[in-house]
């Protein structure tokens, strides 16, 4: 069953609002490689895009989908190699524009002390990606993409959350989707309560919501605290939404869809160098199982074999596999492991 259905005839497959920012990792490599340790004894980093809703994009696009973006970048040598690469991937980028206060792309230095333990030293002083307008917000691009994904960290600053704001309303007005990636970092937040505001606000009008069981406690502050997550599911598309997606990290993930059932799904196992940028991976992977009609729980598998393919990875947007690659994935680990070793 199709549950969200998108106009074809519409040129764009999808527009992403929100972060970009330049990922330092340890150096992994057939020259240098940096074995997990402390950030302070990391001599060699290799640099990379990043930002999730960034990293969304150049999955997307690797599936074969036309993406684009909306966001700022700094008008320096990090802002035009951000342009370079999505240019390079096929990313349009007729929509971003450049920052002329001096603001400058956030730094994300990655400290991985083991497969399990990863940490991130985030430089977002005077950051670009906070600074875009509602200016930027142009009616005639939302009507040309069948969906809007909307990350959550566009919303914690002005004037990046009125600007986000605007493309949801926009996006009501011409009946595109509008998908809410909840995507909650600390950094920039001022407190609990404007977080539940703003993201409450987006999340009523979502088609679909994806989120930690953590990114939705902290949406659902104000309204209902406490809530499972069926009644979480209930109440989001007591609103709007037609799919709502919640993750509990290792334990897997369930999407709720608003007929009534649920589908869930467990990672798949690999031997994994960091703990982060599986959830871009998973949200490439899910949203194009969605476009492409299939059945959810096979949407949630091909997300959560490419989120187990990334985090087994060195970067978070490099490394982003193509279809082929995720199904081969998939086949080789079930020849190993079982037909049913993610599904629940």
């Amino acid at each position: 069953m199709k549950y969200v259905e998108f106009d074809q005839s519409r040129p764009m497959d999808l527009v992403l609002l929100g972060r970009v920012a330049i990922d330092f990792n340890p150096a992994y490599n057939d020259q240098v490689k940096e074995e997990f340790k402390p950030l302070k004894k990391v001599h060699m980093f290799e640099k990379f895009v990043g930002g999730s809703p960034a990293n969304i994009a150049v999955g997307v696009t690797r599936h074969g989908m036309k993406a684009g973006f909306l966001g700022k970048v700094s008008d320096d040598q990090f802002g035009d190699y951000v342009v370079d690469y999505f240019d390079e991937q096929g990313i349009d980028t007729s929509h971003i524009t450049r920052c002329t206060g001096g603001e400058k792309l956030g730094l994300t230095f990655t400290e991985m002390l083991s497969a399990k333990e990863s940490s991130i030293l985030m430089y977002r002083n005077c950051i670009a990606d906070l600074q875009l307008h509602v200016d930027d917000i142009d009616e005639e691009y939302i009507k040309q993409t069948k969906a809007i994904l909307i990350s959550g960290t566009a919303l914690a600053e002005s004037p990046s959350r009125e600007a986000a704001i605007k493309a949801v309303l926009l996006a009501k007005k011409n009946n595109t989707k509008i998908i809410f990636d909840i995507d909650y970092r600390e950094y920039n937040w001022k407190n609990s309560d404007e977080i539940a505001i703003y993201y409450s606000m987006v999340a009523k009008e979502a088609d679909i919501i994806m989120g930690s069981r953590e990114e939705f406690d902290l949406t659902e502050k104000l309204i209902q605290p406490g809530m499972t997550d069926e009644e979480s599911a209930a109440l989001w598309q007591g609103y709007n939404a037609k799919i709502v997606v919640i993750k509990h990290g290792m334990k897997g993930s369930t999407a709720y869809t608003c007929d009534g059932q649920k589908y869930s799904i467990k990672p798949f196992p690999v031997d994994a160098r960091k703990g982060f940028g599986g959830g871009d991976g998973y949200g490439s992977g899910f949203l194009y199982g969605l476009y492409q009609g299939w059945e959810v729980i096979d949407c949630l598998e091909f997300g959560s074999a490419e989120a187990s393919m990334m985090v087994r990875s060195n970067n978070c947007s490099d490394s982003l596999p193509g279809p082929d690659a995720v199904h081969a994935f998939i086949k080789e680990e079930k020849e190993k492991f079982g037909e049913m070793i993610a599904r629940v």
